[in-house]
């Protein structure tokens, strides 16, 4: 078994090469069961929530990713998630390699949306607005850059400091980038608009949003969370990532109560985009929506990329 870390997994998934990958999975598919969840009491106080999330390819490899979320780390001066990836062969069940869980979850979910956007965003979309500022938006910039011909990059957070600590990361790479001092004037500039917060209250109201734009949204990935209000759905065309987030993401679960959309009117998933079972964007002027909460499919693409791109140098 070799160990890929954080560096070496960054390394080996360029964006180009990880959306590719992704594309072929969800066309393929694979097989992911549920996740499971657990709940780990701390001595003195307080609860670490593990994800337990398999996917396998069979015959051919097996994934497992361990995703450790602890709110209390806080305190402690470290982050409140961490993960990791192990990947097997699925043939032997044999270890093969241990994965930076950190880089293959914030790079693979860029990636996700980079590929929603090749079937969803104007073919000509090139203002990129970024709300967020933590560790999935610093890669959407490459990733969107991998499927549209990203232009000027806005960044727009509630902490305006790590706005533009994050808008002078992407400069120092090249890029045309700001801090964006008010979000209803950079949502009504914006082509696409990609969401990765931790919001529980929505953040974009639909009014802003000019007609043409693609809204990408991340963050809502339980019942309590929102980044959008319900007239950023009213009149657009909604696609999610698979089916569970109809399940899964306040996103939905807000809007389909009060009568806004109901799960008929999503368009379709991932898997149906790449396998041409659901038509994209139609017309420059109409208003698309992509929410996604994740799969282990995801996971288990990029692992795969990873390891055979450090094994095959």
């Amino acid at each position: 078994m070799i160990v890929i870390d954080a560096a070496a997994t960054r390394q080996a998934l360029p964006f180009a090469a990880l959306v590719d990958a992704l594309r072929r999975q969800f066309d393929a598919g694979a097989e992911v069961p549920p996740r499971h969840v657990h709940e780990l009491a701390v001595p003195g106080g307080g609860t670490v929530t593990s994800l337990i999330m398999p996917a396998w390819l069979p015959g051919r490899y097996y994934g497992v990713k361990v995703v450790n979320i602890a709110p209390g780390n806080a305190a402690r001066g470290l982050p409140g998630l961490h993960a990791s990836v192990l990947l097997h062969d699925a043939a032997t069940g044999v270890p093969l390699a241990l994965i930076d869980g950190d880089e293959i979850t914030a790079r693979r979910t860029a990636a996700a949306s980079a590929l929603a956007a090749s079937y969803l965003a104007r073919d000509d979309a090139a203002r990129l607005l970024v709300v967020g500022a933590g560790r999935v938006a610093r890669w959407l910039p490459a990733a969107y850059r991998a499927v549209r011909p990203i232009g000027p990059v806005r960044v727009w957070a509630r902490d305006a400091a790590k706005a533009e600590a994050l808008a002078a990361q992407w400069r120092a790479e090249g890029m045309d980038a700001a801090a964006a001092p008010a979000l209803e004037a950079a949502l009504a500039e914006a082509d696409i608009v990609s969401c990765a917060t931790l919001a529980t209250a929505p953040l974009v109201p639909g009014r802003w949003l000019r007609p043409g734009t693609h809204l990408d949204l991340i963050g809502s990935f339980t019942p309590a969370m929102r980044e959008a209000d319900d007239d950023c759905f009213a009149g657009a065309r909604l696609f999610v990532d698979t089916d569970e987030a109809l399940r899964k993401s306040g996103e939905l679960l807000g809007p389909m109560a009060r009568g806004v959309f109901a799960p008929a009117d999503v368009q379709g998933t991932l898997a149906d985009l790449v396998g041409g079972v659901a038509a994209g964007r139609r017309t420059a002027d109409e208003r698309t929506v992509f929410k996604s909460v994740g799969t282990a499919l995801e996971d288990l693409a990029a692992a795969v990329l990873a390891y055979e791109s450090v094994t095959r140098v």
